[in-house]
């Protein structure tokens, strides 16, 4: 829509300066003479924007010009307001940076948008932890929060899985990623993946280090979870579901791509396993729902587990252990 095309216009100029038509009509996907048209259209409404001539041309604002968030949409306050996540917020050390934020943004809204913005806050909450599970303590969060922003060297003593598990690390933190309620700093060289709340000791470095110009923390993140998990599902189990039951993650998604439905009504699939162990343990869960049919060791390891378990329960008076 126009309307919208020329509030980020205005909004464009306000945050970047002086901008040319083209670099405009790039930003916006439109054609440049569509950005002569709104840049007159801006002027005829009164908008003190000037154009200036030359290599080192383009389109301005008066200087002390600033706009109202007027052009907002009732969707894009509702978003504005669900994205700020106090919980996240408030372990960076930005709660209170976050809540003057919100307070200015919803006092520059009209009447109409407010009452959106509100509404979302009242009846949305994002809690981004999972349940039976005690919050990750990571003291040393808002110190990793600030080399991040000041591209500051970190010294650490790092607590890993294997042995030696305490060492010593040398970090350049590029990025900080909160994923399920646990942060994760991306660091290099490398890069690599670190758990903040694994971070023994720390230490900010007064020296400087430069973030790699073509680094993308939202792709690096992707890549390595997609390295992750096909470097954790390894193995593979063939298994049998009764109807109505489900499983989840990557097994779910694999039961939907090849699972073929058997004439008893039960489902056949082909199913990704972390390991024997972990594959055991959730299987079980689902008791009487499912059968295992490869690998071998894994069908019989399951069978040993039933029959031990048929016979701690096959006497109909409990023990108590007596």
């Amino acid at each position: 829509m126009k309307s919208a095309r020329l509030v980020s216009i205005l909004l464009l100029l306000q945050t970047r300066g002086r901008m040319t038509a083209a670099q405009l009509a790039e930003e916006l996907e439109v054609s440049v003479r569509t950005v002569y048209r709104d840049v007159e259209a801006l002027g005829a409404a009164g908008v003190p924007l000037y154009g200036d001539a030359g290599h080192a041309g383009g389109y301005r604002l008066l200087d002390g010009y600033r706009t109202r968030l007027t052009g907002l949409t009732a969707g894009e306050a509702e978003a504005l307001f669900l994205a700020g996540a106090p919980g996240p917020a408030a372990e960076l050390g930005l709660g209170p940076v976050l809540a003057a934020a919100q307070l200015k943004v919803r006092a520059a809204l009209p009447p109409e948008l407010r009452g959106h913005a509100d509404r979302v806050s009242g009846r949305f909450h994002l809690d981004a932890p999972g349940w039976y599970a005690d919050a990750e303590q990571t003291p040393y969060l808002s110190a990793v929060a600030g080399a991040v922003w000041d591209s500051r060297i970190l010294h650490t003593v790092y607590r890993r899985w294997r042995e030696p598990t305490d060492v010593e690390r040398r970090m350049e933190p590029y990025g900080l990623v909160l994923k399920a309620g646990r942060w994760y700093v991306v660091a290099g060289p490398g890069p690599r993946t670190f758990r903040v709340d694994q971070i023994l000791r720390l230490t900010v470095s007064d020296e400087e280090f430069t973030r790699p110009d073509d680094f993308d923390l939202a792709a690096y993140w992707t890549a390595y979870q997609r390295d992750f998990h096909d470097r954790l599902y390894r193995g593979e189990a063939v298994v049998r579901l009764a109807p109505g039951v489900r499983l989840t993650g990557p097994a779910g998604a694999a039961v939907q791509a090849n699972g073929r439905a058997e004439p008893d009504g039960w489902t056949r699939a082909t199913v990704p396993v972390e390991s024997l162990d972990h594959a055991h343990d959730t299987f079980l869960r689902l008791g009487t729902g499912i059968e295992v049919l490869e690998p071998p060791e894994l069908r019989e390891r399951i069978a040993r587990t039933v029959t031990e378990l048929a016979a701690r329960y096959g006497n109909s008076t409990a023990t108590g252990g007596n």
